[in-house]
């Protein structure tokens, strides 16, 4: 009998799975836009695509032992450098963290309670579970919103745009006595 449930749901679920992919298939934005499938190759070399070759490349990069970036402020309006710093290791968000902000004990929702899971974590001695994942760093939380890239010499650039500033942490330092990056967007008059 619970072969055959098992069967049945496994049935269920590919029925299930089937027309969602054929709804939205069938979906059309109002601009006349529909889904597309691209199939993504990876790197015969490390057996990941690009995407992930460059986060491996970030994770690497921000855990080189005796690893130094630089650290700039720059203005929006004129590109001059506000703030200058050397990093030791890597700049580090606010919002990140070693242990999870949320959490309950392990055994509060009953002795043979299974409804709920979650990933368990030993916060001041006792076992805990939180929702919360950790992320592939180690951490929980989130960083402030980013890019990043390699460029064609290797080198780490990050950027962070933020209300009134261009933040931007290098692995070298800028080349030049005065860098000016305008990222005004009015037209010139």
């Amino acid at each position: 009998m619970k072969r055959l449930q098992s069967f049945s749901t496994a049935v269920a679920i590919g029925v299930a799975l089937m027309v969602g992919a054929a709804v939205a298939r069938d979906f059309e934005s109002s601009l006349g836009v529909r889904p597309t499938h691209v199939e993504v190759r990876p790197n015969p070399s490390t057996g990941r695509t690009t995407e992930q070759d460059n986060i491996a490349g970030r994770y690497n990069q921000d855990n080189k032992p005796g690893s130094v970036k630089h650290f700039y402020v720059l203005s929006p309006r004129t590109g001059a450098v506000i703030l200058y710093s050397s990093v030791e290791g890597k700049v580090t968000s606010g919002g990140k963290r070693l242990t999870p902000r949320t959490s309950i004990e392990k055994y509060d929702c009953g002795k043979d309670c299974t409804h709920y899971e979650g990933m368990r974590v030993l916060i001041g001695g006792e076992m805990q579970i939180t929702t919360e994942m950790m992320q592939d760093d180690g951490t929980f939380g989130n960083s402030v919103p980013y890019f990043y890239w390699f460029d064609t010499q290797g080198r780490y650039h990050q950027h962070f745009f933020t209300e009134g500033q261009v933040i931007a942490i290098l692995d070298q330092p800028l080349v030049g006595k005065s860098v000016t990056i305008n990222a005004d967007v009015t037209a010139p008059k």
